[in-house]
Protein backbone atom coordinates (compact mmCIF):
# COMPACT_ATOMS: atom_id res chain seq x y z
CA UNK A 1 0.00 0.00 0.00
CA UNK A 2 1.08 3.61 -0.77
CA UNK A 3 2.56 5.74 2.67
CA UNK A 4 -0.23 5.92 4.74
CA UNK A 5 0.19 9.29 6.89
CA UNK A 6 -2.04 7.80 9.63
CA UNK A 7 0.16 4.85 10.31
CA UNK A 8 3.30 7.26 9.98
CA UNK A 9 2.14 8.90 13.58
CA UNK A 10 1.20 5.16 15.34
CA UNK A 11 3.94 5.76 17.69
CA UNK A 12 3.51 8.96 18.48
CA UNK A 13 0.02 8.30 19.82
CA UNK A 14 1.27 5.16 21.76
CA UNK A 15 3.76 7.60 23.65
CA UNK A 16 0.12 8.80 24.14
CA UNK A 17 -0.92 6.20 26.63
CA UNK A 18 -1.43 6.25 30.06
CA UNK A 19 0.65 3.66 32.40
CA UNK A 20 -0.10 0.45 32.67
CA UNK A 21 -2.76 -2.07 30.83
CA UNK A 22 -6.23 -1.35 30.55
CA UNK A 23 -9.02 -1.05 28.37
CA UNK A 24 -8.98 0.97 24.39
CA UNK A 25 -11.84 1.96 22.45
CA UNK A 26 -10.26 2.30 18.39
CA UNK A 27 -12.93 4.33 16.60
CA UNK A 28 -13.13 3.89 13.16
CA UNK A 29 -10.45 0.90 13.24
CA UNK A 30 -10.22 0.01 9.64
CA UNK A 31 -8.08 -2.89 9.15
CA UNK A 32 -7.27 -2.78 12.10
CA UNK A 33 -4.12 -1.93 11.60
CA UNK A 34 -3.66 0.61 15.09
CA UNK A 35 -5.51 -1.72 17.20
CA UNK A 36 -2.87 -4.59 16.47
CA UNK A 37 -0.77 -2.20 17.80
CA UNK A 38 -2.41 -1.31 20.94
CA UNK A 39 -3.25 -4.89 21.54
CA UNK A 40 0.64 -5.41 21.50
CA UNK A 41 1.41 -3.12 24.39
CA UNK A 42 -0.84 -5.46 26.18
CA UNK A 43 -4.40 -2.99 26.06
CA UNK A 44 -7.39 -4.87 25.79
CA UNK A 45 -9.06 -3.30 22.31
CA UNK A 46 -12.29 -2.60 21.34
CA UNK A 47 -11.94 -2.18 17.87
CA UNK A 48 -15.25 -0.54 15.84
CA UNK A 49 -16.15 0.39 12.38
CA UNK A 50 -19.16 1.29 10.30
CA UNK A 51 -17.81 -0.74 7.43
CA UNK A 52 -19.01 -4.79 7.42
CA UNK A 53 -15.87 -5.40 5.30
CA UNK A 54 -13.69 -3.70 7.31
CA UNK A 55 -14.51 -5.77 10.39
CA UNK A 56 -14.56 -8.66 8.56
CA UNK A 57 -11.20 -7.71 7.30
CA UNK A 58 -9.60 -6.91 10.41
CA UNK A 59 -11.02 -9.85 12.47
CA UNK A 60 -9.09 -12.12 9.71
CA UNK A 61 -5.66 -10.29 10.44
CA UNK A 62 -6.01 -11.43 14.66
CA UNK A 63 -4.00 -10.04 17.35
CA UNK A 64 -0.52 -10.01 17.82
CA UNK A 65 -1.31 -10.37 21.89
CA UNK A 66 -0.81 -9.92 24.24
CA UNK A 67 -3.54 -8.08 24.30
CA UNK A 68 -7.15 -8.93 23.19
CA UNK A 69 -8.71 -7.41 20.33
CA UNK A 70 -13.02 -7.61 20.05
CA UNK A 71 -13.95 -6.18 16.44
CA UNK A 72 -17.16 -5.24 15.83
CA UNK A 73 -19.53 -3.11 13.36
CA UNK A 74 -20.65 -0.26 14.90
CA UNK A 75 -21.90 3.60 14.28
CA UNK A 76 -20.48 5.26 17.76
CA UNK A 77 -22.64 8.33 16.54
CA UNK A 78 -25.89 6.48 17.67
CA UNK A 79 -24.62 3.08 19.60
CA UNK A 80 -24.24 3.38 23.13
CA UNK A 81 -21.24 3.44 24.90
CA UNK A 82 -20.41 2.58 28.07
CA UNK A 83 -19.60 5.82 30.39
CA UNK A 84 -16.52 5.52 32.69
CA UNK A 85 -14.87 2.66 30.56
CA UNK A 86 -12.05 3.19 28.51
CA UNK A 87 -8.61 4.19 29.68
CA UNK A 88 -7.75 5.32 26.10
CA UNK A 89 -9.64 6.21 23.32
CA UNK A 90 -8.22 6.39 19.65
CA UNK A 91 -9.81 7.83 16.42
CA UNK A 92 -7.71 7.93 13.51
CA UNK A 93 -9.29 9.60 10.40
CA UNK A 94 -12.45 9.57 11.61
CA UNK A 95 -14.14 12.26 13.13
CA UNK A 96 -14.41 13.87 9.80
CA UNK A 97 -17.06 11.35 8.99
CA UNK A 98 -19.42 12.23 11.64
CA UNK A 99 -20.83 15.32 13.68
CA UNK A 100 -17.63 16.69 15.79
CA UNK A 101 -19.64 17.15 18.91
CA UNK A 102 -19.38 13.05 19.06
CA UNK A 103 -15.85 13.86 21.01
CA UNK A 104 -18.36 15.03 24.14
CA UNK A 105 -19.52 11.14 23.76
CA UNK A 106 -16.20 9.80 23.79
CA UNK A 107 -15.08 12.07 26.57
CA UNK A 108 -18.04 10.80 28.74
CA UNK A 109 -16.98 6.94 27.72
CA UNK A 110 -13.01 7.79 29.33
CA UNK A 111 -12.41 6.39 33.01
CA UNK A 112 -11.05 9.31 35.36
CA UNK A 113 -7.73 9.99 33.71
CA UNK A 114 -8.15 7.98 30.54
CA UNK A 115 -7.19 9.43 27.78
CA UNK A 116 -8.94 10.56 23.92
CA UNK A 117 -6.50 10.94 21.07
CA UNK A 118 -7.80 12.29 17.63
CA UNK A 119 -6.12 12.25 14.40
CA UNK A 120 -7.78 14.36 11.73
CA UNK A 121 -7.12 15.58 8.46
CA UNK A 122 -7.26 19.77 8.12
CA UNK A 123 -7.04 22.40 6.10
CA UNK A 124 -4.81 25.37 6.76
CA UNK A 125 -6.09 28.07 8.51
CA UNK A 126 -3.01 30.64 8.73
CA UNK A 127 0.57 31.08 6.61
CA UNK A 128 2.67 29.51 9.25
CA UNK A 129 -0.06 26.55 8.37
CA UNK A 130 0.66 27.14 4.64
CA UNK A 131 4.06 26.73 4.92
CA UNK A 132 3.54 23.29 7.08
CA UNK A 133 1.51 22.34 3.79
CA UNK A 134 4.25 22.85 1.33
CA UNK A 135 6.94 21.41 3.46
CA UNK A 136 4.63 18.45 3.60
CA UNK A 137 5.01 17.67 -0.23
CA UNK A 138 8.57 17.08 -0.96
CA UNK A 139 8.72 14.89 2.21
CA UNK A 140 5.42 12.75 1.44
CA UNK A 141 7.20 12.45 -2.38
CA UNK A 142 10.19 10.65 -0.97
CA UNK A 143 8.40 8.81 1.64
CA UNK A 144 6.12 7.49 -1.01
CA UNK A 145 8.95 6.35 -3.28
CA UNK A 146 10.71 4.50 -0.15
CA UNK A 147 7.42 2.57 0.69
CA UNK A 148 7.11 1.70 -3.16
CA UNK A 149 10.55 0.60 -3.32
CA UNK A 150 10.15 -1.86 -0.22
CA UNK A 151 6.67 -3.10 -1.25
CA UNK A 152 8.36 -4.36 -4.84
CA UNK A 153 11.53 -6.20 -2.96
CA UNK A 154 8.71 -7.80 -0.68
CA UNK A 155 6.77 -8.96 -3.27
CA UNK A 156 3.82 -6.23 -4.21
CA UNK A 157 1.27 -4.26 -2.03
CA UNK A 158 -1.30 -5.98 0.01
CA UNK A 159 -4.92 -5.99 -1.61
CA UNK A 160 -7.81 -5.74 0.89
CA UNK A 161 -11.01 -3.12 1.05
CA UNK A 162 -10.15 0.84 1.52
CA UNK A 163 -11.46 2.82 3.54
CA UNK A 164 -13.80 5.60 2.10
CA UNK A 165 -12.54 8.77 1.37
CA UNK A 166 -14.10 11.83 2.31
CA UNK A 167 -12.53 15.21 1.40
CA UNK A 168 -14.59 17.43 3.41
CA UNK A 169 -12.38 18.55 6.22
CA UNK A 170 -12.10 21.60 8.69
CA UNK A 171 -10.27 23.95 9.04
CA UNK A 172 -7.40 23.87 11.85
CA UNK A 173 -9.10 27.01 13.54
CA UNK A 174 -12.25 25.64 13.52
CA UNK A 175 -10.82 22.12 14.85
CA UNK A 176 -9.01 24.48 17.40
CA UNK A 177 -12.47 26.63 18.48
CA UNK A 178 -14.57 23.06 18.60
CA UNK A 179 -11.87 21.53 20.50
CA UNK A 180 -11.21 24.15 23.28
CA UNK A 181 -15.33 24.31 23.67
CA UNK A 182 -15.96 20.67 23.79
CA UNK A 183 -13.06 19.34 25.30
CA UNK A 184 -11.66 22.03 27.81
CA UNK A 185 -7.92 21.56 28.37
CA UNK A 186 -7.25 19.83 25.34
CA UNK A 187 -4.28 20.32 22.91
CA UNK A 188 -4.50 21.12 19.30
CA UNK A 189 -1.10 19.83 17.36
CA UNK A 190 -0.98 20.22 13.68
CA UNK A 191 1.88 17.87 12.00
CA UNK A 192 2.90 17.20 9.12
CA UNK A 193 1.29 15.01 6.22
CA UNK A 194 -2.12 16.94 6.36
CA UNK A 195 -3.04 15.65 9.79
CA UNK A 196 -4.18 17.41 13.01
CA UNK A 197 -3.60 16.31 16.44
CA UNK A 198 -6.19 16.88 19.27
CA UNK A 199 -5.11 15.28 22.68
CA UNK A 200 -7.37 15.33 25.72
CA UNK A 201 -6.67 13.65 29.25
CA UNK A 202 -10.09 13.29 31.43
CA UNK A 203 -9.82 14.79 34.73
CA UNK A 204 -8.89 12.44 37.14
CA UNK A 205 -10.72 12.21 40.65
CA UNK A 206 -9.73 14.85 43.15
CA UNK A 207 -7.98 16.66 40.44
CA UNK A 208 -8.52 20.42 40.44
CA UNK A 209 -6.86 21.24 37.37
CA UNK A 210 -9.03 19.51 34.65
CA UNK A 211 -8.54 17.11 31.64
Amino acid sequence: MPFNHNDHYHPLLLDLLPPGPGIALDVGCGTGRFARRLAATGMAVEAVDVSAAMVEAAAGLGSPGPGEIVYRQADVTTDVLPERHYDYISCLASLHHMPFETVTKLRRALVPGGVLVVLTPARPSSPVDWARELAAVPLNALARLVVYAGEQLNGGADGGPQAPALFRFPTIAEVRREAARLLPGSTVRPLLFWRTLITYREQADGDPTGG
